[in-house]
């Protein structure tokens, strides 16, 4: 079973905007269908950031993607709308690409946002990067957020994926709750840590 680690540091950031606190830590046990942050997300900090580091597929070509929740997680379908674009390189050398993942954006809808796209599944692939979740406790605005990522890719075209999404959820509602998954298959590898933006 997959551990959230709970820490909180007593630091003097000497009022300097931008600084982070840790709050939660996810860690793979190499068999987690899903990482679900179901606490800390409330109007303590403005500003929420997610830190990925590798995190590891179980099957090959397998989008990494996240949803968030207005009900402590009893459900992730909160609507929304979304825009999603990568560039790509391979190490053959022979194919780069600037591409805006038409078939992967959202509009009103309640789906899994991807956030790295047909990731590779052999031994030593990986994904890292961020997720920013802006304002989460209003109740009057909508809810804002920004990703970027770097993946290597799926086993028929070695190389590296620099993804870029961002979109809001479309509710009034606090988001008090985030899941992150594979379109397929388990999370066999990594963490995700939870910091609030100070």
């Amino acid at each position: 079973m997959a551990t959230y680690q709970s820490i909180r540091y007593n630091v003097d950031y000497g009022g300097k905007a931008g600084a982070l606190m840790p709050l939660l830590l996810f860690t793979s046990d190499g068999s987690d269908d899903t990482a679900s942050f179901t606490t800390k997300i409330d109007s303590t900090y403005d500003t929420y950031l997610f830190i990925f580091n590798n995190i590891h597929p179980e099957a090959d070509e397998a989008d990494f993607e996240f949803n968030g929740s207005v009900d402590s997680g009893s459900n992730y379908n909160v609507t929304k709308t979304t825009t999603i674009f990568n560039t790509a390189h391979n190490e053959a050398d022979n194919d780069a690409r600037l591409s805006y993942e038409t078939g992967r954006d959202l509009a009103q809808s309640t789906a899994f946002q991807p956030i790295s796209i047909n990731q590779g599944g052999m031994a030593d692939n990986c994904t890292a990067g961020f997720l920013y979740l802006f304002n989460p406790s209003s109740t009057t605005f909508i809810k804002h957020f920004l990703a970027r990522t770097a993946h290597t890719m799926r086993e028929t075209f070695p190389g590296q994926t620099d993804n870029f999404t961002s979109g809001y959820f479309n509710t009034t509602s606090a988001i008090d709750a985030v899941q992150f998954k594979f379109a397929s298959d388990e999370i066999q590898a990594g963490t995700i840590g939870m910091f609030g933006v100070i």
